[in-house]
């Protein structure tokens, strides 16, 4: 008869070396996942979405002094910062305020004072005097007429150019707009063309619609304006050569299409022989 076999228990401790192995077990979990505070990717899913502005902020925005002109021909124009600021130009000059500074003031000597007030009226209004409505200017009583001097020309002109250096491009594009619908006459238009080549650079935009004006109806206009005319090609040799230049163009224009009509094909130019 075989002995009677004895089980033996024997008891896991709770510190044993399974417990080790579970430790370690959620230990190297623990060390291999991703800590919530490092960035995952996808952070940016989502774009910030930017503080929108009212226009009720603009008005609570500190007041700044706008001086146009120097000496005794100085006007402080009054206007609000946060208006200001959607010109670069401005924004770098305020930007330049602290809350200690009394008043808060921008010198403008060289500019015009009644540009300065169309761009103003141009930040509250989105539009400055006058207005156009059904693609026509609003009837201006300041106005002369004939406008022999260009005065309307002129002041949407002199907006234009300060719409450049303040950084407002919709205003230029409205400002060059409202020269286009604008009337004018011969002598008027002189006095236009001579602003925007004294003011503008050679890159400029706005010299090639002037000299295209003139090329196309320089037929006309230099009767009503010969003096006037002759005076400014040779005050401003570049817009006399911009006129040749375009007149020129047309010229050879009409005379290709003259040689396809009348020989049915299109041929080159060819220098005549000397015999």
């Amino acid at each position: 008869m075989a002995d009677n076999e004895v089980e033996v228990e024997i008891p896991i401790e709770e510190n044993g070396d399974n417990g080790d192995d579970q430790t370690m077990g959620e230990a190297e979990a623990e060390a291999t996942a991703a800590p919530e505070d490092d960035p995952t990717g996808l952070e940016n899913i989502e774009p910030a979405v930017p503080e929108h502005v009212t226009f009720l902020d603009c008005l609570r925005s500190p007041i700044v002094e706008l001086v146009v002109g120097t000496g005794a021909d100085a006007t402080i124009l009054s206007a609000h910062q946060g208006l200001l600021t959607s010109s670069p130009f401005f924004a770098e000059a305020c930007a330049q305020f602290d809350e200690r500074s009394q008043p808060r003031r921008i010198e403008l000597p060289n500019d015009d004072l009644s540009a300065t007030s169309s761009v103003l009226e141009y930040l509250y209004k989105g539009d400055y005097f006058p207005t156009i409505t059904n693609q026509a200017m609003e009837y201006d009583s300041t106005v002369p007429h004939p406008d022999n001097e260009g005065v309307a020309l002129l002041r949407h002109a002199r907006v234009y150019i300060l719409a450049k250096r303040l950084e407002l491009p919709k205003l230029a594009t409205l400002a060059h707009r409202k020269i286009h619908l604008t009337q004018s006459t011969a002598k008027g238009e002189i006095e236009y063309a001579r602003f925007v080549y004294r003011e503008t650079s050679a890159e400029d935009n706005i010299r090639r619609p002037v000299a295209q004006f003139w090329a196309t109806r320089s037929h006309v206009l230099r009767h009503e304006a010969e003096q006037e005319f002759k005076r400014m090609c040779l005050e401003y040799p570049q817009f006399g050569f911009d006129v040749l230049s375009l007149v020129l163009d047309a010229q050879e224009k009409r005379s290709s299409r003259a040689e396809v009509v009348s020989s049915g094909t299109s041929s080159g130019r060819k220098r005549q022989r000397m015999i």
